[in-house]
């Protein structure tokens, strides 16, 4: 059995930080380009279009047009902050600290089971979502979870996060960050902000990330999955295995690392960012620092989508599913 939620010392050290970066940074331009080419993975890929084109009879190799790709990387840019800012005012009015203390706080059962429960799109929409069987756990944890320790969960982890954004985040320094110890989020992965089964590493960083994209990046599964490929699934001298997967060899099951430790997701994150802002550069297009991870949380989502098949595949034995 593997538990990711003790991940293996090496992960931290900054040694082995390095060798998994030098792996990313070599195939993070095959995925950028394959993130050009079907346009974010909305086109038809050219080999595609070959194959139909034989399937019906063609013999000539039909002509593409030439791709301007600047205009394509705006708009994916376009698209995905406009993605981003769909629903943002709810999070934004509800994890707002004045709300939390002087509206929320007097009525914590209220607070659980209406404003989590019905106006929180990431929690409404998972417990609506009851043709997921996989998703029942969380339901119940959801349904079994003290008010009160929810609603401290949420208020300590909006106020660390505003904290620290007013406090030091200086957005000419921040991706200067050297080394995961430097960046400090260590504390966020700590018991103060999480509730077990309900606000995990997944929902908190989905939290923050919609409060402050500049700062938090959004640790999803579909990110955590990105990760895996593109360190090419290397163990980098990890007994188990990757550790951006969660195997369980009795079952014969296989997730995305839903423990995976937002400090270590979070320099990673720093880093890619850093490496895409100089590839969307070469083409003209320019990053918005207010929106940092905004278009990285596009790009990872693009690598996990390209890879459903064997994901699904992977999956395909679980008897349960832990969602965070």
């Amino acid at each position: 059995m593997y538990y990711p939620n003790n991940i293996e010392e090496i992960c931290y050290e900054q040694d082995h930080i390095e060798k998994v970066w030098d792996e990313m940074k070599q195939v993070i331009p095959t995925y950028f380009q394959q993130y050009i080419d079907t346009e974010g993975g909305n086109s038809i890929q050219e080999s595609e279009i070959e194959k139909l084109a034989v399937k019906f009879g063609s013999t000539c190799k039909p002509k593409s047009k030439p791709k301007d790709t600047k205009k394509i990387l705006e708009r994916l840019l376009k698209e995905s902050i406009k993605h981003y800012e769909k629903e943002r005012l709810d999070y934004q009015d509800i994890l707002h600290l004045e709300s939390l203390e002087k509206e929320y706080k007097k009525d914590v059962n209220s607070f659980k089971n209406t404003v989590l429960r019905n106006n929180i799109p990431i929690i409404r929409k998972t417990l609506q979502n009851k043709q997921a069987k996989e998703l029942d756990k969380f339901r119940a944890a959801f349904n079994t979870a003290q008010a009160g320790q929810l609603f401290e969960v949420v208020s300590n982890l909006v106020q660390l996060a505003n904290q620290w954004r007013n406090e030091w985040y200086e957005e000419n320094e921040f991706e200067e960050i050297e080394t995961c110890y430097d960046l400090g989020y260590y504390e966020l992965d700590g018991e103060a902000y999480t509730a077990y089964g309900v606000i995990g590493g997944g929902i908190k960083s989905h939290f923050i990330y919609k409060l402050f994209p500049e700062m938090y990046p959004n640790r999803s599964r579909e990110a955590v999955w990105a990760l895996y490929y593109l360190s090419s699934k290397k163990r980098f001298g990890c007994k188990e295995d990757s550790q951006f997967l969660m195997i369980n060899a009795s079952e014969g099951t296989t997730q995305q690392n839903y423990f995976y430790p937002y400090a270590l997701f979070s320099f990673y994150a720093i880093r890619i960012f850093k490496h895409l802002k100089e590839l969307y550069a070469k083409h003209g297009v320019s990053l918005p620092i207010e929106y940092r991870f905004v278009p990285l949380d596009s790009f990872l989502s693009f690598i996990a989508r390209s890879h459903q098949p064997e994901i699904d595949d992977l999956k395909e034995k679980a008897k349960s599913y832990h969602y965070e």
